[in-house]
């Protein structure tokens, strides 16, 4: 399991996440009916037959009324989607269910529980694949069709969502998509000054802990590349040496800008005065720092041959 992975298992591993993944991005009306406050975390590492463990799942159950639901997020963060991942699903749902039966959680009219199976993806690519293993299954008319399993899984593409569809939301999760969208700096801390002021409270202490950690680890060094990320405890320290870099990030772009215009004006001048410019003059130029470049600019007026403009 990569840095990306056990981030987001941790950052679900809060009762807030997940209520606010439900309230936010589950549109249907039974969601209203949960009592969020008796969100319970359970064991998701089930093992299969061969001795098998799964670990990229993480698995929650909320009453809704006097039943238990279960909420099975699976994290997926490969490059490439999986067509088949409406079969994955199916089989992890019977493994949840037949740890019930084997550990009797089961109500006591022996039903099983409603199960909502949730892919969070945060691939570069649109989700394609199927959600329906009956889409997957080769369509048939007669009376084998009463045979085919039937089962959906929600997905949740982060990369669909639009900036002005998450940012008016007060919610955690859309904060956390908006990060994983963000390409800049100056993106990343617009989002993580409104993390600051929600998880102010003491009680929030560990989700700060979390979204510190998986900003540290996975977040900043794919935004700054080849910029060291210092160890932080705080989303306030996250916040101080993002506010450092932007401010570094805008003096370096507008450095970059005043010297290529620099490049721009000397080679026009000298092009002008002395005809189309000698492969050493160009690399001169190039490899010229903005001080250089403005002090050969004030000698073309007065220079006879090139050389006397780098002299």
């Amino acid at each position: 399991m990569d840095d990306h992975d056990s981030g987001y298992r941790q950052l679900f591993s809060h009762p807030e996440m997940v209520r606010d993944l439900l309230t936010g991005f589950v549109a249907q009306d039974w969601v209203a009916l949960l009592d969020m406050d008796s969100l319970e975390k359970v064991s998701g590492n089930y093992v299969t037959d061969d001795l098998r463990s799964r670990c990229d799942d993480v698995v929650w159950r909320v009453r809704c009324g006097p039943q238990w639901i279960y909420v099975y997020l699976l994290l997926e963060f490969q490059s490439t989607v999986d067509p088949y991942m409406a079969v994955r699903i199916m089989a992890y749902v019977a493994l949840l269910y037949q740890d019930l039966i084997r550990t009797g959680q089961l109500e006591a009219d022996g039903l099983l529980p409603p199960v909502l199976p949730l892919v969070l993806y945060n691939g570069s690519r649109r989700w394609q694949a199927a959600t329906e293993v009956a889409e997957l299954i080769h369509p048939v008319t007669h009376q084998l069709a009463a045979y085919r399993p039937a089962m959906r899984y929600l997905l949740l593409d982060e990369g669909a969502y639009q900036e002005h569809e998450l940012a008016p939301l007060r919610n955690l999760v859309a904060a956390l998509f908006r990060l994983e969208n963000s390409r800049e700096a100056a993106d990343v801390q617009q989002v993580l000054r409104l993390l600051i002021d929600w998880l102010h409270s003491p009680q929030q202490a560990g989700l700060r802990r979390s979204f510190t950690e998986w900003l540290r680890r996975v977040l900043l060094p794919a935004r700054l590349p080849g910029v060291p990320i210092p160890a932080m405890q705080a989303l306030q320290e996250v916040d101080d040496m993002l506010a450092e870099r932007v401010q570094q990030w805008y003096q370096e772009h507008e450095d970059k800008g005043r010297r290529k215009e620099a490049q721009r004006i000397l080679s026009r001048q000298m092009s002008r005065r002395f005809g189309p410019l000698l492969p050493e003059a160009v690399e001169r130029i190039e490899a010229a720092n903005i001080d250089t470049l403005e002090m050969w600019i004030d000698r073309v007026l007065d220079a006879t041959t090139p050389e006397d403009i780098f002299r």
